[in-house]
């Protein structure tokens, strides 16, 4: 179905038996977080009383999109192809509702070094940072790197679920770091280190979610510690002042709001130890794994799986009403 298409209330839209495609796989380093994402989506959709496909979708098998039969695709990609922008404008550019931000917020989103001047320019904290790319001068960084700090974070400028993300105490590290990065990546970031508490709000319609801390055995939420590691905790009501708390989750709604987002999505900051939140960024399409921290927030109040996703449905279809009036 078209965005042409009327929109429907909430109990239509869960008693019509709409047919729900579930876009997963892609082509980036996060393929395999994706499919996982994709199908747990998919039996809560299921179990929420849709008809569900699934399509493992890449810009050469994009078949599915021809489907004049599909209501509404729910976009579970992470990375490249799938939450860069990308898909969003191809399904655009075809007149196909879909879940999740539109392709200017996911692009911004997506770039860490844009989100990080939009985040700026709105006020909202977020730590300082270099660019690493190809014209990049070596001999400069030297006295650079120190008005970052003594430690540093190198990352990825367009990369997800912490993929090629190191963290190094000296200079000397950093470059040698960013170079790899920049030969396995592309454009990276040498960043200043803020030694805190790793705290995430998710965002669902235009709400914050209760706020997680993460704690992991390595002190570093890498990929392991995300999607593997057992001993990874998750903490709900560890922030003890109101105030620090509803300063936070207003943070991240501003985030969500400054990039242009919608539907849903995360806000990952460093609480520091002067309790100032810092955001790293904005993912416009957090996991949907047994791990994922956009479901266990959801479930913090009272929201299943099936009622986090028939949500989003929902969202999608609001979004349609609003468009047309």
């Amino acid at each position: 179905m078209t965005i042409e298409s009327s929109a429907n209330s909430q109990s239509q839209i869960v008693q019509s038996r709409l047919k729900v495609a579930v876009l997963m796989g892609g082509i980036g380093e996060e393929r395999d977080v994706s499919i996982q994402s994709g199908t747990c989506v998919a039996q809560a959709l299921e179990q929420a009383g849709f008809n569900v496909i699934t399509s493992d979708i890449a810009p050469d098998n994009m078949d599915i999109l021809e489907d004049g039969g599909i209501d509404v695709f729910f976009i579970a990609l992470h990375g490249k192809f799938g939450e860069d922008g990308r898909l969003q404008q191809i399904l655009e550019d075809k007149s196909l509702l879909y879940t999740g931000s539109g392709p200017a917020a996911s692009r911004l989103a997506f770039d860490k070094i844009a989100a990080k001047k939009a985040f700026t320019d709105a006020g909202v904290i977020t730590p300082k940072a270099i660019i690493f790319d190809q014209q990049t001068n070596t001999k400069e960084l030297p006295k650079e790197l120190p008005l970052l700090g003594e430690k540093f974070v190198v990352k990825p400028i367009r990369q997800g679920s912490t993929v090629g993300v190191t963290i190094v105490d000296e200079p000397g590290s950093a470059v040698a770091d960013a170079r790899q990065c920049l030969r396995n990546f592309g454009d990276c970031m040498i960043e200043e280190y803020i030694d805190g508490r790793e705290i995430t709000v998710g965002i669902l319609g235009n709400s914050p979610l209760p706020i997680i801390e993460i704690k992991t055995k390595t002190g570093f939420y890498d990929y392991e510690a995300k999607y593997i590691d057992e001993q990874t905790q998750y903490l709900f009501d560890t922030i003890d002042e109101e105030t620090l708390a509803e300063k936070i989750a207003a943070a991240a709604l501003d985030c969500f709001n400054t990039l242009g987002c919608r539907h849903f999505a995360r806000a990952d900051f460093i609480l520091s130890k002067n309790r100032l939140p810092y955001v790293l960024e904005i993912n416009t399409i957090p996991g949907f794994t047994s791990h994922s921290l956009l479901p266990m927030a959801a479930a913090k109040t009272g929201l299943s799986m099936s009622d986090l996703c028939t949500k989003i449905i929902e969202a999608a279809y609001s979004s349609l009403a609003n468009s047309r009036t």
